[in-house]
């Protein structure tokens, strides 16, 4: 049966953007009813599995950039978008490995707490607290902007009203989220999400399979053919290799992504949201395996829009590949002028959708609650406020705290959004990973070293971002018509994360005060064992 695929498609799609809405909705209405205290809004009282825990980590971190980005980045230069996945996954190793049952078994309700167990409060919590915003700000804009763009896409836009609403409601929708559910709401959200995400990540993966027999051999064959590469689309280099900068360019990138995990702010505030550390080390274990999947995923299906569409088709569509899997989707539906294809690009819009709420609510919540446990409670009343103001500030920072998001993300609609990505993660990778594992490891690190580290790294990252071919120079500039670039990396990790690190060392080495002795006997006990965790 034949229908009118534009009409359609988007009268379906906006009915799943509404019915995904309103179950958000239903959740933050009954989490708002058990989020009475502090220890409710930031951790959801505790109270979650290793298994829900792995699967809000999963819905939290495979974000709308990994859904259609890497797929799509697969689909136009082949082995070389494939190791955005490889880097993505092996991140969880190092969170594994360093960061999971330590930092729960050390903290409370953010990262500052780790940071601040055996430092001096105030400075400390100030710097750890500000780069908690900055990360989580950046990473959020990329989120707005990029939902604002999906959309526009997806539903057409010939004025820029759809991309405008769409970054308003997105915005609106987790301040809601977040400062009536707390962690409660926005984990069921992040669980319901992941679970959307890999039901569409599976179906589309079975499809492909199906339209090449099962023959994964065939389908890469295809893909290289269709490409108009050939075979060099199945080897690496198409992207990164061609020249010393480009093999640099990737290091850093690899290097921001495998490192920066362990330091974002929303991923590290969701072990506290499990009883014990074992339930955290667990629930790693539990996101390593879904992601795991999910990434394998990827492939097929970036392979699989190459062969089945062709990277030329892609390529017309969007630029950046990101329409790969909506038009894959409506394709292996049965095409443009069937229902099948009119359901299938429905259902994936709108499980993109939903991964961008999911991820955002996370956001939110870690810069509201660095906002109001650590810049509030701990700097501003110097530890003195009770419960019931620390709660009261954390919800009246997510409203602040979205409404400058949407601000900044209408003024910044044309922005590149893989550059706020890739800064977020080399600002997590060059501040906040130097510090955490100073603090946890080495004995003499002090105050100074662990300010340094925050502010070394960060500073770095920014700086050298400024001044890199993505803002001014390079082939699609934030800045046109002017060239002030002087570091030829797009990404700054190979240099701002060994910044952070030699800050941190200098700091400490070069400080008159020492560092506290017993106080580090008492974390590594607590790190190690549990005892007198919270």
């Amino acid at each position: 049966m034949a229908v009118g695929t534009q009409g359609d498609h988007r009268l379906l799609t906006v009915g799943l953007f509404v019915g995904f809405v309103a179950v958000t909705l239903a959740i933050t209405a009954w989490a708002s009813r058990h989020s009475r205290t502090a220890n409710d809004f930031y951790t959801g009282g505790r109270e979650f599995s290793a298994a829900q825990n792995g699967l809000a980590i999963s819905g939290d971190y495979m974000s709308a950039a990994s859904f259609l980005g890497i797929a799509g980045l697969i689909s136009l230069v082949g082995y070389d978008g494939f190791l955005y996945s490889i880097g993505f996954l092996v991140a969880w190793l190092v969170v594994l490995m360093l960061v999971a049952e330590l930092v729960r078994n050390c903290g409370r309700y953010t990262m500052a707490d780790v940071l601040a167990f055996r430092m001096s409060q105030r400075p400390v919590r100030t710097a750890a607290g500000a780069s908690s915003i900055v990360v989580s700000v950046f990473y959020l804009l990329a989120q707005m902007v990029g939902a604002g763009s999906l959309v526009a896409l997806l539903l057409g836009d010939a004025d820029g009203s759809v991309r405008t609403l769409t970054i308003v409601a997105v915005g609106a929708l987790m301040i809601v989220y977040v400062a009536f559910g707390g962690m409660k709401a926005t984990t069921w959200i992040q669980i319901v999400k992941a679970g959307l995400l890999m039901a569409g990540a599976i179906t589309l993966t079975v499809l492909v399979l199906v339209r090449f027999g099962g023959d994964v051999d065939a389908m890469l064959h295809a893909a290289a053919q269709t490409s108009g590469h050939g075979e060099k689309f199945l080897e690496p280099g198409l992207q990164y290799g061609t020249s010393l900068t480009s093999r640099l360019d990737f290091i850093s990138l690899a290097l921001a992504l495998v490192l920066g995990t362990a330091g974002l702010p929303h991923i590290l505030v969701r072990f506290y949201t499990v009883p014990t550390a074992r339930a955290a080390r667990r629930s790693v274990m539990w996101a390593i395996g879904l992601i795991g999947v999910f990434y394998l995923m990827t492939i097929v299906l970036g392979f699989g829009a190459a062969a089945v569409l062709g990277s030329d088709t892609i390529r017309e569509s969007n630029q950046a590949g990101n329409t790969a899997l909506p038009l894959l989707a409506q394709e292996l539906g049965g095409g443009a002028d069937s229902v099948g294809g009119v359901v299938l690009l429905a259902v994936i819009a709108a499980v993109a959708f939903a991964t961008i709420l999911a991820v955002v609510a996370g956001l939110t919540l870690a810069s509201s609650a660095s906002a109001a446990h650590d810049l509030y409670a701990s700097v501003i009343r110097k530890g003195r406020a009770d419960e019931r103001h620390e709660l009261a500030a954390a919800r009246v920072s997510a409203i602040l705290i979205g409404a400058v998001a949407i601000g900044l993300s209408l003024t910044a609609q044309r922005l590149n959004v893989a550059f706020l990505v890739a800064l977020a993660f080399a600002v997590a990778a060059s501040a906040n990973l130097p510090t955490i594992l100073f603090t946890l490891f080495w004995r003499r690190f002090n105050t100074r070293g662990t300010v340094w580290a925050i502010n070394g790294g960060l500073i770095s990252s920014v700086v050298l971002v400024v001044f890199s071919p993505v803002v001014s120079g390079g082939p699609n500039p934030l800045a046109t018509g002017v060239d002030f670039h002087w570091f030829p990396l797009d990404n700054p990790g190979i240099v701002s994360i060994p910044c952070g690190f030699l800050a941190g060392v200098i700091g400490t080495l070069t400080s008159k005060q020492g560092s506290d002795a017993s106080k580090y006997a008492e974390m590594e006990v607590r790190a190690l064992t549990g005892a007198g965790a919270h």
